[in-house]
């Protein structure tokens, strides 16, 4: 599976993808403990494909939702200045709209 070239923010916090921005990996991970998180979410994910049941799916989803806190996608931001979480916005309704409405044509389809 080849990785699509998303456009990332400037301050390099998000990349966008299907239109909407997403929280990139906390930089501040060594790679060992990147390297482990994701290998833990390659698994939850996998667990949830194969539940049988809707006790094991919520176990694995859960376990899909603490890698991602690990790496730093998801709860508490992982910068300092203050900055809101914008993910799950469309670039062009975020403070991140100057930076969308600058980039080409080509770069904006390739976050969609």
């Amino acid at each position: 599976m080849s990785r699509k070239n998303h456009p990332e923010t400037p301050d390099g916090r998000y990349f966008v993808a299907k239109g909407r921005l997403w929280r990139k990996t906390d930089p501040r991970l060594s790679d060992t403990e990147r390297r482990a998180a994701i290998k833990a979410l390659m698994q939850a994910r996998r667990a949830v494909g194969q539940a049988e049941t809707a006790d094991a799916e919520r176990a694995a989803r859960d376990d899909v939702d603490a890698a991602k806190r690990r790496l730093g996608e998801r709860g508490a931001v992982w910068w300092k200045d203050g900055a809101p979480d914008e993910g799950g916005l469309h670039p062009k309704n975020s403070s991140y709209a100057k930076w969308w409405a600058g980039l080409s044509e080509a770069e904006r389809e390739a976050g969609l």
